[in-house]
């Protein structure tokens, strides 16, 4: 009789937010483009994305540059809450949501679930406009990866204490 074998399935995260940290000066070409294809045009921006393999090579090509890291629904929120922008730069409202047939819970859990996509609902704004983080990045700079306690590549769950410190 043949064995059972186990099949380890990884859990894939859901939605990943990617924050940009280093700024434009001796960017080589590719990486600037791929950049602004990740609407990562300046510092301090933000963007949440899918975790599809298109997108997964996309950071891996910018890792020297941002920082990303699986977020979740409660950092999701107040980012929409406090960092959302409409076109006009107005803030994201919830007057705004509500016309749209929203609010910023299920919006946020549609967002999570893939089930929306926040460019679903127009006029809002695909990135966030973030402040330096209060505090300041890690102590070794933003030149070293997180791993080596620095501020830059993969952060796992610890990109939501980042992006706290910078709403």
């Amino acid at each position: 009789m043949a064995e059972k074998t186990k099949v380890t399935v990884q859990k894939v995260p859901n939605m990943m937010a990617i924050v940009r940290i280093r700024g434009d000066i001796n960017v080589k070409p590719g990486i600037s483009a791929t950049m602004k294809l990740l609407r990562l045009h300046k510092k301090h921006r933000c963007v949440v994305i899918p975790a599809t393999v298109n997108y997964m090579g996309m950071i891996s090509k910018v890792k020297d540059y941002c920082t990303f890291g699986e977020i979740d629904e409660a950092t999701l929120k107040d980012l929409l809450e406090k960092r959302g922008r409409i076109a006009g730069d107005k803030p994201l409202t919830a007057e705004f949501l509500k016309a749209n047939k929203l609010t910023f819970e299920t919006f946020t859990k549609k967002v999570m679930t893939r089930e929306m996509k926040i460019k679903d609902v127009d006029g809002v704004k695909q990135f966030f406009k973030l402040h330096p983080p209060i505090g300041g990045f890690a102590r070794e700079g933003i030149k070293k990866p997180f791993a080596m306690r620095g501020a830059l590549g993969y952060r796992r769950t610890e990109i939501n204490k980042l992006l706290r410190k910078m709403i």
